[in-house]
């Protein structure tokens, strides 16, 4: 879990709406996988909204990593891309 409540809930969000899953479903702890939806075209599809809401740039290598909620925000924790 993120240190940043308000980081993971941005990332919940940014999800469930890229993925077009009811967001009550996007919980805090939720990986790739976990939900039909988030499959890899809904993954690339979370990394573009990544990009653009948080202004990095995602590499190959990285977008394999970020396969989890909790990835995801300890990646842009990381990288100082917190909102």
């Amino acid at each position: 879990m993120s240190s940043n409540p308000s980081l993971t809930s941005q990332v919940q969000a940014l999800l469930a709406e890229a993925i077009q899953a009811p967001p009550e479903l996007v919980t805090a702890d939720l990986a790739f996988g976990d939900l039909p939806q988030w499959d890899s075209l809904g993954h690339m599809e979370v990394m573009l909204r990544l990009e653009e809401q948080f202004g990095v740039v995602i590499d190959a290598d990285t977008i394999a990593q970020l396969i989890s909620v909790p990835e995801i925000c300890k990646y842009l924790e990381a990288n100082n891309h917190v909102q």
